[in-house]
């Protein structure tokens, strides 16, 4: 499966790319990680070992993509819009489900500090994978 700069991802390197996201030390190095070139090189080479021919910057590019378009989707649900939806969402959401949130949190003096909170956290979900 050959695939060069600025085509399209086909179906089967997107599958391939959740594939090796979806992977419990992949995920954990992703989040929280805002250097994460290497994290990107490494999930390139995975890659061309399942025959997918991207750089790390493609990798990265297609991942924030992915995620944009979730986050899109879950807001329009979670505000009663079933109607916008994408092709990967309930592999992103497997994926994306345990992820923390930094949310801001009011303080006694006014101030914000930021906690960290898990969405959708179910045992027996993350158990399995």
């Amino acid at each position: 499966m050959e695939s060069g700069a600025g085509k399209h991802w086909t179906e089967e390197e997107v599958k391939a790319l959740l594939s090796v996201w979806s992977e419990k030390n992949i995920r954990k190095q992703l989040h929280g990680t805002l250097r994460n070139k290497g994290i990107f090189i490494y999930i390139a080479k995975r890659l061309q070992e399942l025959g997918v021919c991207r750089d790390w910057k493609q990798c990265r590019a297609k991942y924030k993509n992915l995620k944009y378009e979730y986050r899109m989707v879950k807001y329009a649900h979670n505000s009663g819009d079933v109607t916008k939806t994408m092709k990967f969402f309930h592999d992103l959401d497997a994926i994306l489900r345990y992820e923390p949130v930094t949310q801001l949190a009011a303080e006694e003096n006014g101030r914000c500090s930021a906690t960290e909170t898990q969405l959708n956290t179910s045992p027996t979900t993350e158990s399995t994978q």
